[in-house]
């Protein structure tokens, strides 16, 4: 298996990843730290689809897919704290005041999940950062040791992971995600 990672400007492929099975479903579209908590619980349905659609087609896209040949296979968000809700978060310490942009989701469709997909798109993400010119990536990983997570809430992906991608422990939190604490890991760029 070859994985490939790639910007996420298709909005087909990036729907087969994180859309609902049904159009009319109103699920998270991995908007809910993009955009304001208020526009996040006012969208409905197709709308959040509509919304990511547009991502997809701007200048930079809302993030990475990974491919197996022509599958996709996984996704990753990232974009600049300054456009996410981690900007103005209470529970992820603000560390300074450098551009820096935040990985936040990390998701494997079921069927190919540990095969390492999910390191392929970190080092995608980071990589897709650094040609937008960022100086450091942070993500806000559950510092799980062994313990299991759920798949749900794995979403934020799994401290040893970003270690393993030459992420540092930062900071720690005070949010917790399924039962974990959650750290702040930064990849400095520079």
């Amino acid at each position: 298996m070859s994985i490939e990672v790639r910007p996420a400007s298709d909005f087909a492929d990036t729907a087969a990843v994180i859309g609902p099975k049904s159009p009319t479903a109103t699920v998270c579209w991995c908007l809910s730290h993009r955009i304001p908590a208020k526009l996040d619980h006012a969208m409905r349905g197709p709308e959040r689809g509509a919304y990511v659609a547009e991502l997809c087609a701007g200048a930079v896209p809302p993030g990475v897919l990974a491919y197996d040949g022509d599958e996709p296979v996984g996704w990753a968000a990232v974009a600049p704290r300054a456009d996410t809700s981690y900007a103005r978060s209470r529970t992820i310490p603000h560390l300074d005041d450098l551009p820096v942009w935040s990985l936040w989701c990390v998701r494997v469709r079921p069927g190919h999940r540990k095969q390492g997909i999910s390191h392929a798109l970190i080092t995608g993400a980071v990589e897709f950062a650094r040609a937008h010119g960022a100086p450091v990536v942070e993500a806000y990983p559950v510092d799980n040791g062994d313990a299991r997570v759920d798949t749900t809430m794995a979403y934020a992906g799994l401290r040893r992971n970003f270690e393993r991608a030459g992420f540092v422990h930062a900071a720690d939190t005070t949010s917790v995600l399924a039962g974990h604490p959650r750290v702040l890991m930064r990849r400095d760029l520079r």
